[in-house]
């Protein structure tokens, strides 16, 4: 794999470390499909009792590729609706995933990779993290990591954060539901040894049956899952194509302020 290591202890808890610090761990196609594939080999190996995600450097995931966000700019709705299901189709394998899943979030996390942690079983932060949903700035929205975004943070905080697009830091994900714990940078190797241990404990059957109690108990499953994920990918395929994505896309791409914002005030914010 080119864009993510994997190591895996003798206990059977696999690492997947994104490995593109470069450019902040965000995603492109190539990621994409390699946490996908490692994913599904991942929960078919007996030997592999758990997951643990995180990312190389400073940073857990910025979401998008710059490269892969230029891309897409000029791609037809066809198009980015086949890269957003690819996407989709990652969150989708993550957070139904038949063993335990644990976010080691390292360092900022925005758009997808929030995404990703919010698609995990257990989330431990460093202490100085942002997070932030953003997309909203750029003429377009989370829609594809809407569903697992809304399961942590519940539709009140969605209806704030989703269109403010503002970051927030460690303490206000843990009030929100997004992470469940945060620590100094120093004690994240710990905190995340600790919950290995106590999950390790259990039964892999058991553990196993525990996640599939509580998707029923909260009714939905990988299926269901799939049928809203065509329809939020469809969503961003659209707003992708439109004027104010395009706007919003090139403006990010040629650091500048969208025409929405060009005749608003240079103090404001």
């Amino acid at each position: 794999m080119q864009t993510i290591q994997s190591t895996i202890s003798e206990h059977g808890v696999l690492t997947l470390r994104m490995n593109r610090p470069q450019v902040h761990n965000a995603f492109d196609s190539a990621m994409i499909l390699e946490l996908t594939k490692a994913l599904q080999l991942a929960d078919k190996e007996s030997n592999i009792r758990m997951l643990v995600i995180t990312g190389a450097g400073s940073c857990f995931s910025a979401g998008a590729d710059i490269h892969w966000m230029r891309s897409q700019v000029d791609a037809s709705q066809q198009d980015n609706e086949r890269d957003a299901l690819q996407l989709a189709g990652l969150m989708r394998t993550l957070n139904y995933l038949t063993k335990p899943t644990i976010a080691r979030i390292n360092g900022a996390a925005f758009g997808g990779g929030l995404g990703l942690l919010a698609a995990c079983d257990i989330t431990i932060a460093v202490e100085n993290a942002q997070f932030g949903l953003t997309e909203a700035r750029l003429g377009l929205a989370p829609a594809v990591i809407s569903p697992y975004v809304m399961r942590c943070i519940g539709e009140r905080n969605a209806r704030r954060y989703f269109l403010t697009g503002e970051r927030f830091d460690s303490r206000q994900a843990q009030a929100l539901g997004l992470i469940q714990q945060w620590v100094p940078a120093e004690q994240l190797d710990a905190a995340v040894a600790t919950v290995i241990k106590h999950i390790l404990k259990g039964g892999p059957l058991a553990v196993a049956t525990c996640k599939q109690l509580i998707y029923a108990v909260a009714g939905h499953d990988e299926e269901t899952q799939q049928s809203m994920d065509e329809y939020t990918a469809s969503v961003i395929a659209g707003m992708r194509i439109m004027d104010e994505g395009q706007e919003g896309l090139a403006a990010f791409l040629e650091k500048r302020k969208p025409g929405w914002l060009a005749d608003r005030h240079p103090t404001s914010k």
